[in-house]
């Protein structure tokens, strides 16, 4: 069983990691209040970076409690692909109370692993077929 941890490997610590998710974004999952990009790795394991600015969320105390929701949520999800992501706030997030962010993430991270087997099996069918 996979532990529970977050350790700093399932995290975007580096500038040039949030750039390759910006320059190559493969999965895109829009929300009212969230943004969620993706783009694959080569680690095994899912790893998260997360954005949250001023214009959408005012206080740091606002800020900080959304983020310590996204990586709960993030740190209960066993069966993630292997996949670099961003989560970013959009304006309305201030409003939500807690149990209402966390359902939008538990939606949002279902609706990630959907896209992900979705765009795997179209590139299986294009490969099948023989194009590039």
């Amino acid at each position: 069983m996979k532990t529970l941890g977050f350790p700093k490997s399932h995290r975007l610590l580096k500038p040039s990691d949030y750039s390759k998710v910006f320059d190559d974004v493969a999965l895109k999952v829009p929300h009212r209040n969230f943004l969620i990009l993706a783009t694959p790795n080569d680690r095994g394991h899912a790893r998260i970076g997360l954005i949250f600015s001023k214009k959408n969320l005012r206080l740091a105390v606002q800020r900080n409690r959304i983020k310590r929701q996204v990586r709960e949520t993030f740190r209960l999800q066993q069966d993630l692909p292997s996949l670099d992501i961003i989560v970013l706030g959009r304006q309305g997030l201030n409003q939500l109370d807690n149990t209402a962010v966390r359902s939008s993430l538990n939606d949002l991270w279902r609706r990630v692993k959907k896209k992900h087997r979705q765009a795997l099996s179209e590139d299986s069918d294009a490969k099948s077929r023989g194009e590039s």
